[in-house]
């Protein structure tokens, strides 16, 4: 308000001319709503005789009043907030609106679209009239008001929205929604790459990103722990983190190795994972999966350690439990063939299967795991033979569950049957029925003197039935992750130290508390209790450490500490594990007596609760809560070893494959093996032999074995021992002093070559922490105990933490959102109650007031040197002085002692500084560049134009002296007449105006000119379309040559000749061609159909897809189950079934769609697929200016190095823009036109090799190997579009034509690399420029790769075409040689024909030239007359009548 008298209003038109611009009016305090209208339409010009009404908005409040006639806005003004009364913007919320009203009195309301709808509910909400909904952060850190109720609250409210990844600075928090969302497909694992992290939505793939790049960039180890209960979905989290991971890296050449990873997963899950109470598909077992990268980022291989598994789930688990998967899939999904191959019955007739809940329900869903099971471990490597022998081995565990036990009638001990499922536990695994039933009902026993059989109880000898089952199903787990393991070893590390990077993840098994806790438990919930005490370790203890060293100001943060737990378990000599080892090593010790000593050794300890006497359990509170743990079973899970008597049974399998299992060593295993093999077959080879010396013993005396060339038999035995000792290590002795034949030296030298490598089997067991002490009792005699499984587990556990202190952590929190497995349910107290025992408020508080990026001195000056002042002195000060410089507050920033720490953000405002100012650095340093040459080039035309002066101004004075002295008066132009012979030339000139146009036309010209001359010589042949007059052109500029300036005047003469013979052949072509019209028509349509016919739906590049891990399809939003196969753009990562492929609607985001017909578009700085009409064709622009390059150019010194005339170059750039038809490239210089095909290809929106597959081109020029880059990059150029690939593979042919000129045009390969390669092979502009200079040197290898591996094929081909004309003329020799003598009458008449034809020719050439040099002579009538009749003989009809007398010469 200005004054008392007079008010400012400013009004909003609602109209589609000048949305949102408002209009201020002056008006006095009493003008009316009628007053404000009239003022404003006269002000907003608008139309005066529609009818307009005026609107008062409060959009916070979600309110509008259309003001009456006689209102007055004034007043209305004073009753709104004081800020809102000044000026009133659209911003603050109120103001006035002018809008159109109708001509009977209504009200258009459906025009007023400014009240925001989030602005209503938040008005709504202010007035109590519904419950204020809280507001959304992804980032827990940027909670205005940190507690527990805000945390929840933010996870709830995200959860509703299918939003169940949030982020607490660098720590995801995944909250299970029991339910499939379709937020995992391949083209979510494009948006995060190479993305910081926060800078989109959360997501696991954006933590797999961070990790992956952090590791390139900081060349250290990373890991990512995935914590959380069971339940909670670590399990489906680590799939996802390795399907992305394997995505990142599969750039370049793609090993293998990553479709082992992928496919080592199901198998995993389907031997190790099972369903229980909280999950179903819980994993029973540990694992830590190591993906080894090279420093580039590709893959190099993975090793796979797993922890305990849970054994006892295979013989007995609750009853809404289930046993391990892969039992339910073989039963379901077999076919009827494998069902009677393997003996397989229905699931409720086992009885280690028979309790489970019905599976009716699942039938489907399990016959297509069995299918994807199969399919993921022919991934691993699985033969056929070994698939059958693993799933016999599982159908033999489910029979022996089947074997009963009763007391014989007669005699002591038990009988065993029935007798059908003991002689299929038989077929089974090859062992004789006799041992399996010795072994199953009596035990061995030693003493001094003696073995002594006793048989079992009954209770007994279910116990080692059931040990037999266990102990066999763990063997075959182990033996699988042996060979996956192996499957995924990079066998050049056995050779050779290559520097490594590792990314671990970590899939350890959840917190549990079931109403039975049993040992499995116990160990679970102490491997629990250490990766909560490393992750406390890693996010508190050694953080603020950190800070109190570093001397900054920090206030500390209290933490719940578990490290007395721990030492519960775990601290000599009293600890749970150490007290449960000495009571199993007691034969009299029972469960009670253990849980005695438990009682009485931390009956004090506040972590250890008692419990009622007769009460055969205790409890342990833990992090997570008080867990209680039964005590039965206790001693005999922790000695749960293979027993003598059944590894006895098992070595005498005729199964090979059994053996292998049962092996406490597999490099012995392996190692005797070979050797029983070499034996079998050595014993094979002399029955062989004997037969045959039976059948034929006259040739024995003839047999030497000196002839083998192999030496004596003594030599023959140590070679044999140098094999062995190279397989196998050491030898028996055996061996050692036994006589061996030839045979076996053969086999061992050549045979033994492609099996698999002991020493490879060495490098993984020192690797892996594999469970195989519990099958080391090969020998009866021994009295030494294996480890006990507590110790081992302990041991392994050791091994994994101290892997993980030597990496960079991520971390991911798994929450699990109910406990009834309900979708999409979220049980506040639940998850409340796992935010609490995992810190999760403790966690936030620290990482909101922490620092998350902390840099050395030495590492923020190498890294922000571009910001920092030039000379350093202090660095403290200099980087204090540049971090207030940048305006970032002091509480975002510290100074220690020696490092800098900053929060995220300002991190990230540094980092973006850094780029800008980068890219200014690189525009000056272009600027000045361009300048320097310029003004070089204007100094030196400069030069060259002074000097074109002089001589010009000197020799037209010199020219006007001669003419004024030799010719005085005036010159007449005498009238010239053109002759009939000169019209028959102009005619012939027409002919020659015909391109050729057909590859037959032009062979056929070769052939009618009988190799009198090159045609490849005198035109180029990569033009497509060769032109007779060209072509005589080029042959009139060869003669001149040859003929030189002695013999000029006889030029004209044997060029005319030659236009004679080439005009007949054109008009034999042309009457051949109209008696093909049908042929050339049919061609030409099916070229149409196939021009027209599309690379893929709306712009879409569909390949197949081998499908990981579940997706949705983009098109029908359903499943796509794993392994199963479906298509993907490799531009836009466009995932869909195969019969979605004609539903889809989409345009490809990653490529514009084909240009339509008739329209107009330029031709610099357009995407490629606008200016080609087919897939496979070239862009015109660019072909023109490559062919006139590779016609007038390739012979010029530096013809892509040196730079044209700017002022040339843009003429002819803005000449191609406009008509690049008419222009005529012959007016420019040759390297005005090389600049601006540079120019051309660096002015493409998506560079020719695109910036989807940047990434993948560098990783595959760092490959080690030169096949394997070679390989990798072509395998990726097959991946680019088909307009990018023909356009690249011309310019790359091009190249290949300059390089091999380069001894005259001084243009290498890697010459040429240099310079095109940032024109075709460029990075994204939101690429770090720092990074980007470092990867130079790849994208000029891997363009300079290309061009010799094409100059090599080149090359190749040429030699063969030469080769075949060297055998064509050869041929044509030997034809000629034998046509001499029986056709040299043929060869008179052709001699007499080309003289007449040349005497004809001479007279019409003699007539052309008389009437050339005569121009002044004019001619009578009569002789015009008789002229014209005697045209009439024209080279059309010269040929016959040469016919028709070399015809009657021959009668004659």
């Amino acid at each position: 308000v200005s004054d008392e008298a007079v008010c400012t209003l400013q009004i909003y038109p609602r109209f589609a001319i000048k949305p949102g611009q408002g209009c201020i009016l002056r008006v006095p305090k009493e003008a009316t709503a009628t007053t404000v209208i009239k003022t404003a339409v006269a002000t907003l010009g608008m139309d005066t005789s529609k009818p307009y009404i005026l609107v008062e908005v409060q959009e916070y409040g979600g309110e509008e009043w259309v003001l009456q006639a006689s209102d007055q806005p004034v007043q209305r003004v004073l009753l709104w907030p004081r800020k809102a009364q000044d000026k009133h913007p659209q911003s603050d919320g109120y103001f006035f609106a002018l809008q159109e009203g109708s001509y009977d009195g209504s009200i258009q309301y459906d025009v007023m679209t400014s009240v925001r709808q989030e602005k209503v509910a938040q008005g709504l909400a202010n007035r109590g009239f519904v419950t204020q909904q809280p507001q959304e952060y992804d980032d827990l850190c940027n909670l205005p008001e940190l507690t527990e109720e805000s945390i929840l609250g933010t996870l709830r409210h995200r959860f509703h929205k299918q939003k169940i990844y949030t982020f607490a600075s660098n720590i995801l928090i995944a909250v299970n929604p029991f339910k499939f969302l379709p937020i995992y497909n391949p083209r979510y694992v494009k948006m995060y790459e190479n993305h910081t992290l926060g800078k989109l939505e959360p997501h696991v793939f954006a933590i797999a990103d961070a990790a992956f790049h952090t590791m390139l960039n900081k060349q250290v180890n990373q890991c990512i722990v995935i914590s959380g209960e069971s339940g909670s979905g670590k399990t489906q989290s680590t799939n996802f983190l390795i399907h992305c991971l394997t995505a990142l890296s599969q750039k370049g050449y793609t090993s293998g190795v990553e479709r082992t990873i992928l496919g080592a997963g199901p198998v995993l899950e389907a031997f190790g994972n099972a369903k229980t109470a909280y999950n179903n598909n819980s994993s029973r077992f540990g694992k830590f999966i190591q993906v080894n990268y090279l420093e580039s980022g590709v893959v190099r291989g993975a090793v796979v350690e797993k922890y305990l598994l849970e054994k006892c789930r295979l013989v007995s688990r609750g009853k809404t439990e289930r046993n391990y998967h892969v039992f339910y899939y073989l039963l379901i999904g077999a076919s009827e063939e494998e069902k009677d191959e393997f003996k397989l019955l229905r699931p409720e007739e086992y009885h280690y299967l028979k309790e489970e809940i019905p599976i009716s329900e699942d039938q489907a869903e399990m016959k297509h795991e069995f299918r994807r099971l199969h399919q993921a471990m022919e991934m691993v490597g699985f033969l056929p033979p070994t698939k059958k022998q693993i799933f016999s081995v599982l159908s033999a565990i489910l029979y022996l569950g089947n074997v009963t036990y009763e007391p014989k009638v007669v005699a002591e001990g038990l009988k065993v049957g029935p007798d059908r499922v003991l002689s299929a536990i038989s077929d089974l695994l090859k062992v004789k029925v006799e041992l399996l039933v010795e072994a199953l009902t009596t035990r061995k026993a030693m003493t001094a003197n003696d073995t002594l059989i006793l048989p079992y109880s009954l209770s007994e000898a279910i116990t080692a039935r059931d040990s037999m089952a266990k102990s066999l199903y763990s063997a075959l787990f182990d033996w699988i992750v042996l060979r996956i393991n192996h499957a995924l070893l990079n066998k050049i590390d056995l050779e050779e130290s290559v520097p490594c990077l590792s990314i671990g993840v970590l899939d350890i098994f959840g917190f549990e508390d079931f109403k039975t806790n049993s040992f499995e438990q116990f160990c679970i919930n102490y491997a629990n209790e250490q990766l909560q005490y490393y992750c406390n370790q890693c996010i508190f203890k050694l953080e603020q450490e950190e800070y109190m060293a570093e001397g900054i100001i920090w206030h500390n943060i209290d933490y719940p500490d578990n490290i007395g737990c721990i030492s519960l378990f775990s601290k000599k000599p009293t600890g749970l594990f150490y007290l449960l080892d000495e009571e199993s090593n007691f034969p009299q010790a029972t469960d009670s007596t253990l849980l005695e000593k438990f009682k009485q050794q931390h009956q004090n300890n506040p972590f250890f609760v008692q419990t009622p006497v007769r009460v055969p359990a205790f409890v342990i509170r833990h992090f997570a809560g008080k867990v209680k743990y039964q005590i039965k079973d206790f001693r005999e899970k922790n000695t749960d070893h293979m027993r003598p008597d059944i590894v006895a049974l098992l070595r005498s399998s005729e199964c090979s494959y059994l053996r292998q299992l049962i092996g406490a060593n597999p490099v012995a295993v392996f190692r005797w093996g070979i050797l029983r093999a070499t034996i079998r077959t050595l014993a094979v080879f002399n029955e062989a032999g004997r037969s045959w010396a039976e059948k034929h013993p006259v040739f024995i005396s003839f047999l030497n074995i000196s002839d083998l060339g192999l030496g004596s038999i003594r030599e023959l035995h140590a070679k044999v021992l140098q094999s062995l000792k190279q397989f196998g290590g050491e030898v028996p002795q055996k061996l050692r002093l036994s006589t061996i034949s030839i045979v076996l030296n053969v086999i061992l030298l050549f045979s033994v070559q492609n099996l698999i490598d002991s020493h490879s089997l060495k490098f993984i067991m020192g690797l892996t922490q594999h469970n195989r002490a519990t099958r080391s009792l090969l020998r009866l005699h021994t009295k030494k105990k294996p480890p006990s499984i507590s110790t081992q587990f302990q041991a392994s556990l050791s091994k994994l933490l101290e892997t993980l202190r030597k990496a960079e952590p991520f971390f991911v929190r798994c929450i699990r959102s109910n406990g009834d497995k309900r979708e999409m349910h979220f049980d506040d107290a639940l998850v409340l109650q796992q935010l609490r025992y995992t810190s999760m408020l403790q966690t936030v508080r620290i990482r909101m007031s922490g620092y998350g990026a902390k840099f050395t001195f030495k590492e923020f000056t190498d890294q922000f040197r571009v910001l920092l002042p030039k000379e350093i002195s202090t660095p403290q000060q200099d980087i204090t002085n540049l971090l207030t410089k940048m305006g970032l507050p002091s509480s975002s920033f510290q100074i220690g002692r020696t490092k800098v720490f900053l929060k995220e953000s300002e991190r990230q405002i540094l980092q973006e500084a850094l780029h800008k100012e980068v890219m200014r650095s690189i525009i000056i340093l272009q600027r000045w560049f361009r300048a320097c040459l310029m003004r070089k080039q204007y100094l030196r035309e400069r030069e060259g134009i002074i000097t074109i002066q002089v001589l010009f101004v000197w020799l037209a004075r010199g020219c006007l002296v001669i003419n004024s002295a030799t010719f005085p008066g005036p010159r007449r132009n005498p009238t010239i007449k053109i002759s009939r012979a000169t019209r028959v030339q102009e005619k012939w000139n027409a002919s020659l105006d015909r391109e050729i146009t057909d590859s037959n036309e032009l062979h056929h010209l070769d052939e009618f000119l009988g190799n009198q001359v090159c045609v490849v010589d005198v035109y180029s042949s990569l033009n497509p379309n060769i032109g007779y007059k060209d072509l005589m052109s080029g042959y009139q500029k060869r003669v001149a040559s040859l003929a030189g300036l002695k013999k000029a005047s006889e030029v004209p003469l044997v060029v005319n000749l030659f236009q004679s013979v080439l005009d007949g052949f054109i008009r034999g072509e042309l009457k051949r061609l109209e008696t093909e019209p049908c042929k050339v028509k049919e061609r030409n349509r099916r070229k149409s159909k196939r021009d027209k016919c599309p690379d893929g739906p709306l712009g879409h590049l569909f390949s197949t897809y081998q499908v990981t891990i579940m997706q949705s399809c983009d098109q029908c939003s359903s499943y796509i189950w794993g392994m199963e196969k479906a298509f993907m753009c490799s531009s836009c990562k466009m995932v869909c079934h195969k019969k979605c492929l004609s539903k889809i609607t989409v345009n490809c985001t990653g490529h514009c769609d084909r240009k339509k017909e008739g329209e107009q578009t330029l031709h610099f700085g357009v995407p490629l697929c606008a200016l080609v009409r087919t897939a496979d064709s070239v862009p015109f622009v660019m072909e023109k200016m490559l062919v006139h390059v590779e016609m007038n150019g390739l012979y010029t010194e530096g013809i892509y190095r040196k730079s044209g005339s700017a002022c040339r170059a843009k003429e002819l750039h803005h000449i191609l823009e406009k008509d690049p038809q008419a222009v005529s490239l012959d007016n420019y210089p040759i390297h005005t036109i090389t600049g601006l095909v540079k120019l051309w290809l660096r002015e493409l929106p998506d560079p020719l090799m695109t910036y989807s597959l940047y990434n993948d081109f560098l990783y595959a020029a760092d490959l080690p190997e030169a096949s394997e880059r070679l390989r990798a990059i072509y395998r990726k150029l097959d991946e680019l579009p088909p307009s990018n690939f023909s356009t690249l593979e011309r310019l790359i042919f091009h190249l290949v034509k300059v390089a091999k000129e380069e001894a005259h045009n001084r243009m290498s390969a890697n010459a040429l690399a240099i310079l095109f390669a940032p024109c075709i092979l460029r990075c994204p502009d939101s690429s770090d420029p720092l990074l980007s200079m470092k990867d130079i040197n790849k994208t000029t290898l891997c363009v300079e790769i290309l061009i010799n591996e094409q100059t090599r094929c080149y090359n190749q081909k040429m030699e063969e075409i030469q080769q075949l004309e060297n055998a064509e003329a050869m041929a044509i020799n030997q034809l000629k040689l034998r046509r001499q003598s029986t056709f040299v009458l043929m060869l008179r008449i052709i001699s007499m024909y080309l003289y007449c034809t040349v005497q004809n020719l001479f007279r019409l050439w003699f007539r052309n030239e008389l009437a050339f040099r005569l121009p002044e002579f004019e001619q009578d009538s009569s002789d015009a007359e008789n002229m014209d009749s005697e045209s009439l003989v024209s080279s059309e009809s010269l040929l016959e009548d040469h016919f028709v007398s070399l015809n009657s010469e021959g009668q004659y």
